[in-house]
């Protein structure tokens, strides 16, 4: 059986521009404890209709494609791409593009898809030339399509098995609805045993005030991974700038949680 190699991270989704990663890095890097082994997440959102310049309502909100390159400057953080496509179009092609906006910087990729036809993530990872730790978001609906059902989830993700590192779980989506953790766990168990060497990765409304959410879960599984959105913005609603200070509480009392 294959062992864990990736380090657990802390992350934050909706970056814009690299001061606010010089920003977060300072403070991840002034609250991280000698003993805690953690990396900083940068997440940066893109969709295929972003990518490929069709009007939506987020055109204003991810940055531009060309800024991809210049956020994922730092050679301390997990630089990571969220790619959404909730309808699979053009995955292969997509993906191989979207990649090469990352520059040299990028080490990560989020598949925010509701179970991607694993060869298209394959081929586009293989052509991108680039080693990046891949991340495959489990929604919601993802859920709901294996019956909600843990052991179902597990089954299919042995189609990923070769591809992946880690598996998001994740009912919000980006939206800030709060995380059930007690009713993650039993996903979370399933997956750690059926292959011990994916990192499990929980969002789900956390923020500065809900980063607790995430309690009964750390104290299971010690290495999870995190990420916030959503509730890094007072209103909840991605579209809004995140409140950089809200996201540094964020950090400070995270790691404290999982220290």
């Amino acid at each position: 059986m294959k062992e864990p190699i990736y380090i657990p991270y802390v992350g934050i989704t909706d970056f814009t521009n690299y001061g606010q990663v010089q920003h977060m890095l300072e403070v991840f890097q002034s609250n991280l404890k000698r003993e805690q082994d953690r990396r900083l997440h940068i997440g940066v959102m893109m969709s295929r209709k972003t990518l490929n310049g069709i009007a939506s309502s987020w055109t204003d909100v991810f940055p531009a494609n060309e800024a991809l390159a210049e956020i994922f400057q730092s050679e301390e953080t997990m630089n990571c791409l969220h790619y959404a496509d909730y309808d699979e179009i053009d995955v292969y092609k997509n993906l191989t593009k979207a990649i090469a906006f990352g520059g040299e910087g990028i080490n990560a990729l989020q598949l925010d898809m509701i179970w991607p036809n694993p060869v298209h993530i394959a081929s586009a990872m293989y052509d991108s030339k680039k080693s990046l730790e891949i991340i495959l978001q489990v929604g919601e609906n993802a859920m709901e399509q294996c019956g909600d059902n843990p052991h179902e989830v597990v089954e299919r993700l042995q189609e990923y098995e070769d591809i992946i590192h880690h598996v998001l779980l994740d009912k919000s989506m980006g939206k800030g609805k709060g995380m059930d953790a007690v009713g993650l766990i039993p996903y979370a168990q399933a997956i750690s045993e059926a292959y011990p060497h994916l990192g499990i990765v929980v969002a789900g409304g956390l923020g500065p005030t809900t980063f607790d959410l995430i309690e009964p879960l750390a104290k299971k599984f010690p290495n999870i991974s995190c990420d916030a959105q959503g509730q890094l913005r007072t209103s909840g609603d991605a579209h809004d700038p995140i409140e950089w200070d809200r996201a540094a509480r964020y950090l400070i009392n995270t790691l404290q949680l999982l220290k």
